[in-house]
């Protein structure tokens, strides 16, 4: 059982009093925020008024943003280091509750902005220079100006986005709430019920046939209700092409995309590239074939480890590991490293009632908080790495940029995190001496390669494909999706879909199809990731300084300039296939060490 929260020692614990020192502290600054919100309805119809009137209207919403993050931070924090105190969750809700008020009073600032000319804009800067500092932000508003409709359109859509959430809201609903698996006999013979948490578990189980009745039980659960999950899925596809052909965009996936300024090539070259290196994966699954020695690979042998190695690592010496790896950005970073290491950013161990998982949050104002639910391995090592490297492009990013650019977009967010583990990878690989434990390594980053550019990729190319059928007039029935998911699935796996019947279903159990066009990120950022690092290993220091720089860049220039400037341009494919020359020389030695003998 997990010990309760004032069993932790002090020292494995974040410190929330450096956000506010007590609670009353936390509500005096509601209460202030409240009053301050109120005041605020007063400039609707006022922003264009004149330069004066939007340099004010405009660092009023962005300095109560800022508090409010704050204030938000911390609620949220405070609930996910014991989700049973009622008082935070009272705390949180209030904080929303406020963060919805002020949305409502800023509701007129993109309207009313969208009216200024070129011209204005202009003079307005050179009226009042400190809107200067403004001048990206306002770029990325007026880009937009030709998909925002007019103010009685835009009031239907406001109000019938709760209609348009309810595909994804059914979704989450039959998947998480009304689905039932079977029970399904475990190692040791005893029945156990089947669910999403604990089908991971079973899929990497030693004994096939449990695989094999976990996997048939989950897919058998999700053909039974194929109809209305291709309903949901169907719904939530004509919705987002409704939206981006109301907002005269050419579809669903430039909508998404535009919003953050990607060009549709961006996603285009990931789908080519990771279909010319498909022979890589297909040597990876011949390898998992003939180590598990099982002639009739099926889906459920994928996930079922092909190394017993197993190395426990301490909190403390992961700590230090991590430390000595991340000493090759140099000082300035290594300082912050260790700050976060030794004065309580860290919230340790799992405690009852703790949130799962592992994240870095925190605000402009506050530290780059890391929660982790610590458990002695190789993973937690890795997780530790990875929020590092997210609460570190976070610190860079507020220290060097003003409050308005303190933030970055998901597209980059995953290649700081990511890169870290990767440079871990490659310590770990030039320190290790042991070839089982070289073998547990090497297979750890292939499989986080498979499971990340591949198989993201493989989830990419189905979703583009589903939105441009429905374009076309295609309705999406379930036996369309399950022969384009199959067909798809042996693409990339090489595993024969008439062999393999259930994985069909697959696609019916995936939220990130109710994402829009989000999962390509994970991919790209994977693979950006292990170019960076072998850049940073083995190339100049202005290689190293370029990543620096692209860590302090926030949201201060478009994402694509902000890592082309770190050297790689996602654009073309290059970074790709610097990546995929990284998995297949891993592989070689994969495969060299297997020729040794080494292996399970």
């Amino acid at each position: 059982m997990s010990k309760q929260r004032h069993e932790i020692e002090e020292k494995y614990q974040w410190d929330l009093t450096t956000i506010f020192p007590t609670d009353d502290a936390w509500e005096a600054e509601l209460a202030d925020l409240q009053a301050e919100t109120e005041k605020t309805k007063e400039f609707a119809g006022h922003l264009l008024d004149s330069a004066k009137s939007l340099l004010e209207i405009s660092e009023t919403q962005l300095g109560l943003m800022r508090r409010i993050e704050k204030l938000y931070v911390y609620a949220s924090m405070k609930n996910d280091q014991d989700t049973r105190e009622g008082k935070y969750q009272e705390f949180q809700a209030k904080a929303m509750g406020l963060y919805a008020a002020f949305s409502q009073a800023f509701a007129f600032y993109e309207p009313e902005f969208m009216a200024i000319t070129e011209e204005q804009l202009e003079a307005f800067k050179a009226e009042e220079p400190a809107l200067v500092q403004y001048s990206h932000q306002f770029e990325k508003l007026l880009a937009a100006k030709d998909h925002v409709l007019s103010q009685e359109v835009e009031e239907v859509l406001a109000a019938t986005s709760e209609i348009f959430e309810s595909p994804a809201e059914t979704f989450s609903v039959l998947d998480n709430a009304s689905l039932r698996f079977p029970e399904i006999a475990d190692e040791d013979g005893h029945l156990v019920p089947l669910s999403h948490g604990n089908y991971i578990h079973f899929m990497e189980s030693k004994n096939r046939d449990v695989r094999q009745e976990a996997y048939e039980a989950m897919y058998g659960t999700y053909e039974q209700f194929q109809h209305t999950y291709a309903k949901t899925l169907q719904s939530n596809v004509k919705v987002n092409n409704l939206k981006a052909r109301l907002r005269k965009y050419d579809s669903a996936r430039h909508a998404s995309l535009a919003a953050n300024f990607i060009p549709e090539s961006v996603y285009d070259t990931l789908v080519a590239a990771v279909n010319k290196h498909l022979p890589l994966l297909h040597r990876y699954i011949n390898l998992r074939k003939k180590l598990l020695g099982i002639e009739d690979l099926k889906m459920y042998d994928m996930y079922t480890p092909l190394s017993d190695f197993s190395t426990k690592i301490s909190y403390e010496d992961a700590l230090k590991k991590c430390q000595e790896t991340l000493e090759i950005f140099g000082e300035d970073y290594s300082a912050i490293v260790k700050e976060a290491f030794e004065n309580r950013w860290i919230d340790v161990h799992v405690n009852e009632g703790k949130r799962s998982g592992a994240y870095s949050g925190g605000a402009y104002d506050t530290n780059a908080f890391m929660l982790l639910n610590w458990q002695d391995n190789l993973d937690n090592m890795y997780t530790l790495i990875h929020e590092t490297g997210h609460s570190l492009h976070s610190m860079l990013t507020r220290q060097t940029q003003p409050y308005v650019y303190g933030h970055y977009s998901l597209f980059l967010a995953e290649i700081a995190s990511t890169t870290n583990e990767n440079l871990l990878t490659e310590k770990l690989l030039a320190e290790v001496e042991d070839d089982k434990e070289r073998f547990a390594i090497l297979n750890h980053y292939l499989d986080g390669f498979r499971g990340t550019v591949f198989r993201q990729t493989q989830f990419a190319e189905f979703e583009q494909a589903i939105y441009k059928a429905d374009q076309e007039g295609q309705v999406l029935t379930a036996d369309f999706l399950n022969e384009l998911y199959g067909q798809t699935n042996e693409k990339y796996y090489g595993l024969s879909a008439e062999e393999n019947p259930e994985i069909q279903f697959e696609w019916a159990r995936i939220p990130h199809f109710y994402y829009n066009f989000y999962v390509y990120q994970y991919a790209t950022g994977f693979a950006a990731a292990s170019a960076l690092a072998n850049k940073i290993v083995n190339g100049s220091p202005e290689d190293k300084e370029n990543y620096l720089n692209y860590l302090k860049a926030g949201s201060s220039d478009y994402s694509l300039n902000v890592i082309a400037k770190a050297g790689v341009d996602m654009t073309k494919e290059d970074y790709l296939n610097d990546a995929f020359k990284v998995f297949e020389a891993r592989l070689e030695e994969l495969e060299a060490l297997v020729e040794k003998g080494v292996h399970l």
